[in-house]
């Protein structure tokens, strides 16, 4: 993979109470390409961050039917993974990209 495709399907770090729970237990989440594969993720991950993975779970929220001004229209649906990290290895989601 490319190093532009690399940064294609990370798109970016979430940062929510769920997502600092998990950070916890050695997990980070990101917002990822809606095409993308968890062996894509691993790769992706491990070559922007320079760190081991041991797991990657995806999950796919579906975008909420919205009304605008008598417009009905809908959000885009987004992918998140959830990246479990081998022992010892750690990403600062906070410092920036």
């Amino acid at each position: 993979m490319t190093k532009a495709a690399l940064y294609d399907v990370i798109r970016k770090p979430i940062i929510t109470e769920k997502a600092t729970m998990a950070s916890e237990n050695g997990a980070v989440v990101f917002e990822v390409a809606i095409d993308s594969n968890k062996p894509q993720i691993k790769e992706a991950v491990e070559a922007v961050f320079g760190v081991k993975v041991k797991a990657v779970n995806t999950t796919v929220t579906k975008g909420k039917a919205k009304r605008f001004r008598g417009q009905l229209g809908k959000r885009k649906d987004v992918k998140k993974a959830y990246v479990t990290l081998e022992e010892g290895n750690t990403i600062d989601v906070t410092s920036g990209l």
